[in-house]
C-alpha cells in the first residue's frame, strides 16, 4: 500500500501511556466474560460493552484529566500509518456524503494499550478493535495487528487498513441512522433474528470498507500488487465460521454475528467493484 506520502489525520488520540481508571463493582468479572464471549462465540464486543454499561456491571473510575491523550509521535511508524488511513477515510467519505447531500462528521480514532475506557464501557485489547456509537470513536490496540498476522494468518499493510475501514464503516452507518435502526430492531427480535441483523450490519460495514478502497485508489492511487488479496484474506480469516471452528471445533451458523468468511469476502468485493454505498444494502439482499 502506498501510504507514506498521504495526509495525516488530526483526529487520532494516543492513549497508550494512559492508565484507565481502576475497575470497581463487577467490572473486572464483566470484562473477563466479555473477552471469553467475544472470542468463543463470535459476539460483537461493542454490543456487550453497552449491555454491561447499562446494567452497571462495567463501572470504572474516570481517567485523570492530566493524563488525557495527545497526538502520536511522528517516529511511530504504525501509528503514523493508522493516521494516514484514517485521513484517507475522511477524504473519501467527505466526498461521498456531499454527493448524498449530507455532511460527514469525522470520527476520532483512539490508540490504547491493554485496556481503555470508552463511552460504551471499559474494554480490553483481547476484544479487538471496535467502534463505540455513544462517543463516535474507533478504538484499537495496535497489538491487534500482530494477532492479525500471527493468529489469523492475515499479514500486510492493506489488511491492517481494511480493519480500520471496516470500523469507519460502522461510523458511516451511525451517521446515516442505520445502526440505530438495527439496534432498535434487535431489541424486539428473537436471538436468532437479532444475530442475523448483526450479520447484516457487519457485512454492510465490510462492503463500505470496499467502497472506501475503490475511491481511495481513484483519489490517491494507494494500491500495490497484492493489496486487495491482503484485504480479502483478512476478511476471510475473521469470518465467524473460521473463528468458531478454530476456537471450539465446530460451527453454529445461528450464532454468527459478523458473517462467514465467504460472506465477508463477497461483500467487501461488492463494495470495491461498484464504489457505490447503495450497493451495500445487505438488509434487502436476496443472498447474504
Amino acid at each position: 500500500m502506498r501510504w507514506k506520502d498521504g495526509r495525516r489525520s488530526d483526529n487520532v488520540e494516543d492513549r497508550r501511556s494512559v492508565t484507565p481508571g481502576r475497575v470497581v463493582g463487577g467490572g473486572g468479572l464483566g470484562i473477563i466474560v466479555i473477552a471469553l464471549i467475544a472470542m468463543f462465540f463470535g459476539v460483537d464486543p461493542s454490543q456487550l460493552l453497552q449491555i454491561l454499561n447499562q446494567t452497571g456491571l462495567n463501572q470504572t473510575t474516570q481517567e485523570e484529566p492530566s493524563s488525557r491523550s495527545t497526538q502520536p509521535r511522528p517516529d511511530d511508524e504504525l501509528a503514523d500509518f493508522v493516521s494516514v488511513v484514517l485521513a484517507d477515510t475522511e477524504d473519501v467519505w467527505t466526498v461521498l456524503f456531499k454527493k448524498m447531500n449530507e455532511t460527514y462528521q469525522k470520527p476520532r480514532l483512539v490508540l490504547f494499550s491493554g485496556a481503555v475506557q470508552s463511552a460504551c464501557g471499559f474494554a480490553q485489547a483481547a476484544m479487538g478493535p471496535f467502534y463505540c456509537p455513544a462517543d463516535q470513536k474507533v478504538y484499537i490496540d495496535l497489538s491487534f495487528y500482530q494477532d492479525l498476522r500471527d493468529r489469523f494468518k492475515a499479514p500486510g499493510d492493506f489488511a491492517q487498513a481494511y480493519v480500520i475501514a471496516h470500523e469507519i464503516g460502522h461510523h458511516v452507518q451511525k451517521l446515516l441512522g442505520i445502526s440505530d435502526q438495527v439496534q432498535q430492531a434487535r431489541q424486539q427480535a428473537s436471538e436468532t433474528q437479532a444475530n442475523k441483523l448483526s450479520v447484516m450490519l457487519e457485512l454492510q460495514a465490510d462492503c463500505l470498507a470496499g467502497v472506501w478502497a475503490y475511491h481511495a485508489q481513484k483519489m490517491r492511487n494507494i494500491l500495490e500488487e497484492g493489496d486487495i488479496e491482503e484485504a480479502l484474506n483478512a476478511a476471510s480469516s475473521i469470518g465467524d465460521d473460521r473463528i468458531q471452528k478454530q476456537s471450539r471445533g465446530y460451527v453454529t451458523p445461528d450464532s454468527f454475528t459478523h458473517g462467514s468468511s465467504e460472506q465477508r469476502v463477497r461483500w467487501f468485493s461488492a463494495g470495491f467493484k461498484s464504489g457505490r454505498p447503495d450497493s451495500c444494502n445487505t438488509f434487502e439482499a436476496k443472498k447474504l
